[in-house]
């Protein structure tokens, strides 16, 4: 086929072309060759939605796969598109550089006699060309560009969703910063109120501490001799004693001065609001005069409550501290050390609790435990026992008694029975896997319980290794 006449039937509104490189109407194209070749790069691009060397490259992967598969072009198709192919990556043909071609090579010879045809035909109108030929030999060239424009758009849309997504994660991150910038001035001016305040507080209490102090030293001057003789004649042996009721006495009528100066001055504040209501009242309404005796006695509840301390520690007044509890990995030479004293292995049956009991000690403040078991959890908790008014224990007041006597002895030893406060509350514990351990302050004088919880095992009893110890 002459190239002169595949061009003028692939011209696609740029006028025919002759074999001279003219028009139809026998004149030069007047747009220069520049201007030409972008205006062909524009309308394949407005045309298929890609560059020229983008739609050429779609072409030539399309021909290289498809061609005798997808499509068969005729052999005259064939060998254009080869031609072309080679002018746009090799060049117009030279015969001094081009390889040697046998003579009964027929195939070669009429490629390179194709080939010759273009002469020099530019680069783009061969990419021009290949892909416009490839698009009238089969019609599944213009589905396949499609499909790569849609992924293009979709990789493009991906794209600038990226971006945006860049952009709004820096815009995000630049409103944490000033955010987290505005929390720390804040935080700033929030810590500097608290200090102002804290030290405002200081001041306050030292203030009060010193008035305290010289107000008591004034009235230890006027009573001290009379609360002397009262100690002494109701601790003579004792000085230890006698010093002690002394500083209550002395603690007490100081909290009596301060309560009388409150009502006081709680009275006048009274009766000069009185007066400013009678005289300033313009109506026959009665205004009405709250009571100095009952807001003095009120002011006397509110301001004695905060003064109860609870000196002897009973049960019920002393507030049990929480404990604090810890594990170690160390259990193999736990159970070792332990199995050395008999008395520091013990067997809980299937379905028991065992209850150890462990007296706080005189010289102690702290209780110390630690237990490990063999192969199997087991349930823990801790409990504090109130010593009893009559020296029994709750469990050995239990012991020995029938249905018929407890159901009598109710009434009687209820009152007396050992108050109980639960210190860490039964649950099962991995001590099989590591050794538990624990500590907690002495609340005052009694018995800890340590509570080993089997009862919900039915089949298996538990070897358990603790040890229980004080400290100061």
């Amino acid at each position: 086929m002459a190239t002169k006449e595949l061009r003028a039937a692939e011209s696609n509104g740029f006028g025919q072309v002759t074999e001279n490189g003219k028009t139809a109407e026998g004149s030069e194209n007047e747009n220069p060759p520049e201007r030409d070749d972008e205006q062909k790069k524009w309308n394949m691009e407005r045309n298929w939605g890609f560059s020229l060397d983008e739609i050429f490259g779609l072409a030539l992967k399309f021909f290289k796969e498809m061609n005798g598969k997808a499509f068969n072009p005729t052999y005259e198709e064939n060998l254009r598109l080869v031609a072309l192919h080679k002018q746009v990556s090799l060049g117009p043909y030279n015969p001094n550089t081009g390889p040697e071609v046998g003579f009964f090579d027929v195939l070669g010879n009429d490629r390179r006699k194709e080939w010759a045809r273009l002469g020099s035909m530019a680069k783009e109108d061969a990419m021009e060309d290949f892909v416009k030929l490839l698009n009238s030999c089969c019609s599944l060239f213009a589905p396949y560009v499609k499909s790569h424009k849609i992924d293009k758009e979709e990789q493009e849309r991906r794209i600038k969703e990226e971006e945006e997504r860049l952009r709004a994660e820096r815009e995000e991150q630049e409103r944490q910063k000033q955010e987290k910038e505005r929390q720390s001035k804040l935080e700033e001016e929030r810590r500097k109120q608290e200090e102002e305040v804290r030290r405002k507080q200081e001041a306050d209490l030292l203030l009060m501490v010193e008035q305290k102090r010289q107000i008591m030293a004034a009235l230890n001057a006027q009573t001290t001799v009379q609360f002397q003789q009262y100690a002494q004649r109701q601790f003579p042996n004792s000085p230890e004693q006698q010093q002690l009721l002394i500083q209550q006495l002395q603690e007490q009528h100081y909290q009596q001065y301060i309560q009388q100066a409150y009502q006081v001055q709680q009275k006048q504040q009274t009766s000069a609001k009185t007066k400013s209501a009678q005289l300033t009242s313009q109506s026959n309404e009665i205004e009405p005069v709250r009571n100095p005796e009952s807001e003095s006695l009120k002011s006397q509840e509110a301001y004695s409550k905060p003064c109860n301390l609870f000196v002897d520690g009973s049960p019920g007044e002393v507030a049990i501290l929480a404990p604090s509890m810890w594990t170690r990995p160390q259990i193999k030479e736990f159970k070792e050390k332990m199995a050395q004293d008999a008395e520091s292995v013990i067997t809980v049956g299937k379905g028991e609790v065992l209850t150890v009991r462990v007296p706080t000690h005189e010289e102690g403040s702290y209780l110390f435990w630690e237990f490990a078991t063999d192969h199997y959890d087991i349930g823990f908790g801790l409990q504090f026992e109130w010593p009893n008014t009559n020296g029994t224990s709750a469990e050995n007041q239990e012991a020995g008694q029938t249905k018929e006597e407890k159901k009598k002895s109710e009434n009687h030893i209820g009152n007396s029975l050992p108050l109980v406060n639960e210190v860490v509350p039964i649950y099962r514990r991995d001590s099989h896997e590591e050794v538990y351990a624990g500590s907690h302050h002495y609340p005052g004088h009694g018995v800890y319980l340590l509570k080993f919880d089997n009862s919900y095992s039915l089949w298996r009893s538990k070897v358990v290794y603790y040890r229980v110890y004080y400290t100061r």
